[in-house]
């Protein structure tokens, strides 16, 4: 006897028990599911035109039908109603919703805290070092610009700690005249502090406050006689000057975005120009996960509520369509940003200019992403025919191997879909316990920690398994596959082909062991080249991190007691490491803070 069926969520019965209060509303399905997030600036109003309408939109109407159960919350204000719909947007990630796919977090520029010399430096990733960031920028190219620009401005240092504690001499960009050589005290404490807070109120957009800090100091300089501090203070001036006429854009604010949309062939692109102290950064494109009958407001509503509310937020946004809570949403910017926030869709003149510039990078991206995912569906669907599955793949993974003389192995997982690149879902696996240049032994390692989660019933599976090798690593994917007890993956090798050119690879069947030779013109192996050329830079890039870590590392910081500080009074008391290794033990012992015992341990480690 089969369970009873339970009875079709009555819709029109729930509207009649709601309030008419502001407030979020999610759709379920039968399974549990979220379909849908929605706000309301009247609940029952809002809700009730899903259930009393005679007539939808195709989407709407697919959505409603399987809708099983409603939730609500309400809240004080529509605006707080926004707020909620977005995070609960970006945290759940509802199927119907227009969802912003953006995981990538922003790169800033970091000035350190807490000492005598501070540094400017690249920074992507959580902000919990003391100091302060300036930012966020629309793409690293931005910030490695801005951060060459102060180089030759402000001379302010940007090496890395490690290596300006261990200095003994000035290193190349003092050589150049971009860094003041602070690691050797040829500038005082308090004249680089100087450069450091001009630096600050360059990067704020106080550039006109410097040049007239600048020009009176020089002043003062040339009534003191200090010609030769006056001509480089004039030269200075003269180069923000110039700066500010190469860079400064005619008609932009200080800080600015202008955003548009397009939309085409069920994809939506976002192009966003960004202006901070009335420079361009540059332009960045999103493409939103889309569902049916999207309109533009709609979209730029959901992009500015999602992308906007957790980051530092412009004085002006300029729009490309007039929004319907175009007054909410700027109430909310503003109460995040502490100040005035203006959202403008109207616009004459320069800011109109700005946005057609804008919404022909939009359709030009749009374009070309729509070429790109034809060209890719192609390739797909070659791949079927060529490795005859039975259907396209949906998920491609592909693993590669890297190392120097069997140092430091990295291996790389890269996965690719119907889209393209999932960058969200590449791994890589440091690889410990081996004999060095053990490729098989490698290749065992990162393919068991990889699918031992999937054994597990954690994680997705692919379609298909490429590994860049031919049936020696095959054998490994195999081996792996069948000990974890994992079925269902098409294993394919890679090899190189005659004289290891493009286009001549073979492609193993792991099942039956025949090879493939798809030839040049093959869009299969495209595909599966570009994947497994991926796959190699990933490796590589993650090989050449871990080997510049390693050699960073001083053979001081194993020794127990050593910090920080006693390892730069060894290296400036030797002049550096090869010093530290040839004193003996009674030389150690005159440097401060290092007694017998610590001198022992030194020298015991640094000599076996």
């Amino acid at each position: 006897m089969q369970p009873a069926q339970p009875p079709p969520f009555d819709g029109k019965a729930f509207v009649s028990t709601l309030t008419s209060s502001p407030g979020v509303y999610r759709h379920f399905d039968a399974a549990g599911d979220l379909l849908y997030v929605g706000k309301a600036g009247n609940l029952k109003k809002r809700v009730g035109s899903y259930f009393l309408k005679p007539r939808m939109e195709p989407r709407i109407a697919a959505m409603v039908a399987q809708i099983a159960r409603v939730e609500i919350t309400v809240t004080r204000t529509e605006g707080e109603a926004l707020l909620l719909e977005s995070q609960l947007i970006k945290s759940l990630k509802p199927r119907y919703n227009i969802l912003l796919r953006d995981d990538k977090s922003y790169p800033y520029i970091y000035l350190s805290g807490g000492e005598d010399y501070p540094r400017l430096a690249f920074h992507r990733g959580a902000k919990n070092l003391p100091g302060r960031y300036f930012g966020p920028y629309p793409s690293t190219y931005a910030v490695r610009e801005s951060l060459s620009l102060m180089q030759k401005l402000f001379k302010v240092r940007q090496c890395e700690d490690s290596y300006f504690r261990n200095r003994s001499r000035p290193c190349l960009q003092h050589q150049i005249g971009r860094c003041t050589a602070p690691c050797v005290q040829l500038i005082s404490i308090d004249d680089y502090r100087s450069d450091v807070r001009h630096a600050e109120m360059f990067l704020e957009g106080r550039s006109n406050a410097v040049i007239d800090e600048l020009a009176k100091a020089m002043e003062q300089a040339s009534k003191a006689l200090q010609f030769e501090r006056a001509a480089k203070l004039r030269d200075q001036v003269a180069a923000l000057r110039q700066l500010q006429a190469q860079h400064h854009v005619h008609g932009a604010s200080a800080d600015m975005d202008v955003i548009a949309c397009r939309i085409e062939a069920g994809m939506a692109c976002i192009s966003v120009l960004f202006f901070r102290n009335g420079i361009s950064l540059g332009t960045r494109d999103f493409f939103p996960r889309l569902p049916l009958d999207a309109e533009p407001a709609d979209v730029l509503t959901q992009f500015i509520a999602q992308y906007y509310l957790d980051r530092p937020v412009p004085r002006e946004l300029i729009l490309g369509e007039t929004l319907v809570d175009q007054q909410i949403l700027a109430e909310l910017l503003t109460e995040h940003a502490g100040r005035a926030v203006e959202l403008k869709s109207s616009v004459r003149g320069d800011r109109a200019q700005f946005l057609q510039m804008a919404e022909r990078n939009a359709q030009a991206s749009l374009t070309a992403r729509l070429a790109s995912r034809q060209t890719l569906g192609t390739r797909f669907d070659d791949l079927q025919k060529v490795l005859e599955l039975a259907a396209p793949p949906r998920r491609i993974e592909c693993f590669d191997i890297s190392h120097t003389m069997g140092e430091l192995t990295v291996a790389s997982c890269v996965v690719f879909g119907p889209e393209g690149p999932e960058k969200s879902h590449y791994r890589r696996f440091n690889i410990a316990g081996i004999t060095p240049g053990d490729d098989y032994a490698a290749m065992h390692q990162a393919l068991a920690r990889r699918f031992r989660k999937v054994a597990e019933g954690e994680g997705v599976c692919p379609d298909v398994l490429l590994i860049d090798g031919g049936s020696g690593q095959v054998a490994q994917a195999l081996d792996v596959l069948k000990e974890l007890g994992v079925s269902g993956i098409e294993v394919v090798g890679v090899a190189k082909g005659p004289g290891r050119r493009a286009g001549e690879e073979t492609l193993v069947l792991a099942d039956s062991g025949h090879e493939l030779h798809p030839g040049s013109s093959s869009p299969a192996l495209h595909l599966v080249a570009a994947v497994r050329d991926e796959a190699h830079r990933f490796a590589i890039s993650g090989h050449r991190k871990r080997r510049e870590k390693a050699r960073e590392r001083s053979v001081l910081e194993d020794v127990p007691g050593i910090g920080a500080r006693r390892r730069s009074a060894l290296l400036k008391a030797f002049g550096g490491m090869q010093g530290v290794e040839s004193a003996g033990i009674e030389e150690l012992m005159q440097v401060k803070g290092i007694d017998r015992g610590l001198a022992e341990r030194i020298y015991a480690s640094l000599h076996g």
